[in-house]
């Protein structure tokens, strides 16, 4: 038995990149450990410029004596900071051309006139097609639903599910599935899971708010709700 979950199935198409005509640049992506200071270092040593980090221990570099537009790297600068033991990797970086595609909404819910919250625009809904179209889907983070049970193998739901992330409180089992009834009393779950995590353009039934996330379900509201079931659940 799965449950319906209403919401929509949207193709989103953002960026489309193309390496034809590529070219070096005078910046470089910079691996160093040991943290901004030793990155101010070398970046003084070797003539560069440093603009900061990347992420976490990568920096960005320029070195103004770099051509701007080159069809071939530099190996004078790629041979110094290979050589310096402070570097733990280093890469000239390379202009590539992103080319804007409109935004599709491939509308396979009938359901999806209805969800206004979502898509009504001009300011009056969620204002979620705006972050997706900036790449913002929940990718990378992982929610877990407390409640009366998850549909894991629901099927606009079984590639986001995370196991790691889901347990059963009431019955004291790793499977968070819920227990069915003739009324579909324990759907509640599955529909809050859908709402944050159905898959994306798959042609089943929704799509999430946050549809890269993964996803999983803590049972625990089908039985007596007590202190050490919430902190268990919560834990």
């Amino acid at each position: 038995m799965m449950m319906i979950l209403y919401l929509t199935c949207v193709c989103i198409t953002v960026y489309s990149v193309h390496f034809t005509n590529a070219h070096y640049t005078q910046q470089w992506a910079v691996h160093i450990k040991g943290g901004p200071g030793v990155a101010d270092e070398v970046a003084k040593d070797h003539g560069f410029i440093n603009h900061g980090l990347i992420l976490e221990d990568y920096y960005h570099f320029s070195h103004r004596g770099v051509r701007k537009r080159s069809l071939t790297p530099n190996p004078e600068k790629r041979a110094k900071l290979a050589a310096d033991t402070r570097v733990s990797w280093a890469q000239q970086q390379v202009a590539k051309r992103r080319a804007k595609r409109d935004t599709k909404l491939q509308d396979s819910d009938p359901k999806w006139p209805a969800m206004w919250y979502l898509n009504r625009g001009d300011g009056l809904d969620m204002n979620v097609i705006p972050a997706w179209m900036e790449g913002i889907t929940g990718k990378g983070a992982v929610v877990t639903i407390l409640d009366d049970g998850l549909e894991k193998d629901h099927p606009d739901l079984v590639q986001n599910y995370d196991p790691m992330a889901s347990y059963d409180v009431n019955g004291q089992d790793s499977d968070p599935s819920p227990r069915y009834d003739m009324i579909d009393s324990n759907r509640h779950g599955t529909r809050c899971a859908g709402e944050v995590a159905a898959q994306s353009n798959n042609s089943v039934c929704a799509l999430g708010v946050a549809h890269g996330a993964h996803v999983g379900g803590v049972r625990m509201l089908d039985g007596d709700v007590t202190d050490a079931v919430e902190a268990r659940s919560l834990a």
